[in-house]
């Protein structure tokens, strides 16, 4: 087992183009959502480099190129102003040690073997919370666009639309425009070159700097240059619940994010990722980006797809794509100093626009009711309460609908059979014969497929349709698992039985079935010899029974 997952050199020349061509992509993002974050360009910048480096070195995916995503900022700016808005001095330091918190859960998250269940999250729910931070840093950025300070949420934002759209300042409005006018309308043949937003970058900052020179108009500002110091970790006692609330919540997004992004590159590679790994290399990078002021990521859609298209298929191309973001720190990062707020705000946009989920919203009407109301629900929880609720709730209100689906399919698979039964019951001869002569006296109950606790709860009432018996048979022989909740359902149904004086016969329990129902002590309620094996032997002792009963 390799320590880099998936490392090879036969693919250098690719590997290197595309980890360039995924560091220029790369660069004005982190520009953008350093600043958007509160914490500054140069934070967009460390947490491109060491998660784009360590997610590469240590994660499952060799072709996913990780850094600072639209998601994760989302969420770092709403920590950064919490923090610093609570203690302005410490305030920093606390956001960033949220981060680091949140990349130790991530890797515990693998440690867990818990990707695979990230995955599982339904299409409505990830459609609708991945539109509402969509929506989210479209709404932040409207104050930059139109000239003015970024609002501190999302809803201040959304009531101060009127007077952005009544006192817009002009200059702004302009360099913003453009910037997204180039990034939406550039010709195709030159976005296989260079990336639209750089060129809308480039172009958004030569003409404030020609055109306009007004410096009322708000810029990056100085960025340092040379390798970061270490920011060490400080815990505020007082303050720990939100801190780890805020970090579950990047966690838990930023696990998403970076294994939705796997499953595209598995698809372009025709490769299978490994999502525990992954999820221990993104936990690493955001532990490391931490602990140098860096913004949290996780793997990035579209520069891993460029990375892909421009030959990177190994984890040299993400952590040559780190190198590149070095030198340019390193050497380069003054010539960003005059990039307005609102051509970054232009850029940010069509990020936002981007992570909206048109595919599905064109195919709105045509969406059952029920995936249309949960899909706007969380979204708007999304955009208004906080992003695990809107996760929760989302997968809780589906998955009880999901368990109500198949409750009913599992009752109707489930068959009363009794000495009305005739050829296509499935029964022998022999088994039909004992039903028949019981007259009515015997019914059994076949399961067809595993069975819920909410289907053995609405057993009961099925129960209670069927005709006056005297014995009940359970053939569980094709029920290949039951949990725990299911065993103590089944318990009632025994006990409702022999209130009544109806005896209960258990036909072909598999090992883990019955490994359950002996843990719990239900089998103690039936007597040994009412325990079969055989649906044909454990009909013909009932019916024995009952002739014994009658004698007696």
């Amino acid at each position: 087992m390799h320590l880099i997952h998936g490392l090879s050199f036969n693919n250098l020349r690719g590997d290197l183009l595309g980890g360039l061509t995924a560091a220029v992509v790369a660069l004005p993002l982190a520009l953008a959502f350093g600043v958007s974050s509160g914490a500054g360009a140069i934070a967009g910048l460390y947490g491109a480099i060491f998660v784009g480096l360590f997610a590469a070195m240590f994660g499952g995916t060799p072709s996913q190129v990780s850094g600072p995503t639209g998601p994760m900022t989302v969420v770092m700016a709403s920590v950064f102003t919490q923090f610093v808005a609570i203690d302005p001095q410490s305030g920093p330091l606390l956001a960033f040690t949220v981060v680091i918190m949140g990349g130790f859960f991530q890797v515990l998250f693998g440690v867990l073997k818990l990707g695979k269940f990230v995955t599982l999250v339904p299409f409505p729910v990830i459609s609708g919370f991945m539109s509402g931070i969509g929506i989210i840093i479209i709404l932040l950025q409207l104050g930059p666009l139109f000239g003015f300070p970024a609002s501190a949420s999302v809803l201040e934002s959304f009531q101060a639309i009127p007077v952005y759209l009544d006192q817009p300042d002009g200059a702004a409005l302009l360099l913003g425009g453009t910037t997204l006018a180039i990034i939406l309308f550039c010709p195709r043949k030159l976005a296989t070159l260079v990336p639209p937003a750089l060129i809308a970058l480039v172009v958004g900052t030569i003409l404030y700097l020609t055109l306009h020179g007004d410096k009322s108009l708000a810029i990056i500002g100085h960025i340092p240059t040379g390798l970061p110091e270490i920011r060490w970790p400080v815990v505020s006692i007082s303050l720990l619940q939100e801190m780890l609330f805020a970090a579950v919540m990047l966690a838990v997004l930023g696990s998403i994010d970076s294994l939705l992004t796997s499953l595209v590159a598995d698809s372009m590679t025709k490769t299978v990722h490994d999502s525990e790994r992954e999820l221990i290399g993104q936990g690493l990078g955001n532990m490391v980006a931490g602990l140098f002021g860096g913004l949290p990521g996780a793997g990035a859609t579209m520069r891993t797809v460029v990375n892909i298209k421009a030959g990177g298929t190994t984890p040299l191309s993400g952590m040559f794509h780190a190198l590149v973001l070095i030198i340019i720190v390193l050497g380069a990062a003054p010539l960003a100093e005059n990039i307005p707020h609102a051509v970054l705000a232009g850029i940010l946009i069509k990020v936002g626009l981007d992570i909206i989920d048109w595919r599905f919203l064109r195919r709105f009407y045509r969406a059952p009711l029920f995936v249309v109301c949960l899909m706007l629900l969380v979204m708007g929880l999304t955009v208004f309460v906080d992003l695990v609720t809107a996760v929760f709730v989302g997968v809780f209100l589906a998955n009880v609908v999901t368990v109500k689906r198949l409750s009913e399919n599992q009752l109707d698979s489930i068959r009363i059979i009794d000495s009305h039964a005739g050829k296509d019951e499935g029964l022998s001869k022999r088994e039909r014969r004992v039903l028949q002569d019981s007259q009515g006296r015997i019914v059994l109950y076949y399961f067809d497929g595993p069975i819920s606790y909410a289907s053995a709860k609405r057993l009961s009432a099925k129960l209670d349709d069927a005709r006056p018996h005297d014995a009940l048979m359970l053939d569980m022989g094709h029920v290949p698992f039951i949990d725990v909740s299911t065993a103590l359902a089944i318990e009632d149904i025994i006990l409702d039985a022999h209130k009544v004086g109806r005896d209960v016969h258990i036909i072909g329990l598999n090992a883990i079935v019955k490994d359950i129902l002996v843990r719990l002590r239900i089998l103690d309620l039936i007597p040994s010899q009412f325990c079969h094996e055989k649906r044909a032997e454990a009909l013909e002792a009932a019916f024995q029974v009952l002739i014994w009963d009658e004698l007696n």
